[in-house]
């Protein structure tokens, strides 16, 4: 999607939140990084997170929550379109 109508698409579906909220997107790919605009706010979340914990890993840290989270929501959608529901006994 070109930039000019993510921006657009954007605006129409959270159309409102800005007046009380500071909205950003983020979209991740779940076998690749993430989109540029995304990556950037979370290096920036992670330097303020930083700069108040005291700790400069914390910024990694969140790359890597996030990450893990993605992993695991990935394995458990690959066990679900592997596995046979239809067992007698119930059990997955």
């Amino acid at each position: 999607m070109n930039k000019a109508a993510d921006v657009h698409k954007t605006a129409l579906k959270y159309q409102g939140l800005d007046r009380m909220y500071i909205f950003q997107p983020l979209a991740v790919d779940s076998l690749g990084p993430f989109d540029d605009e995304g990556c950037s706010f979370l290096a920036d979340l992670g330097q303020k997170i930083s700069a108040v914990s005291g700790d400069d890993r914390d910024g990694t840290f969140l790359f890597q929550r996030i990450s893990v989270s993605i992993q695991r929501h990935n394995s458990i959608l690959l066990r679900q379109s592997v596995c046979d529901d239809t067992r007698p006994d119930g059990h997955l």
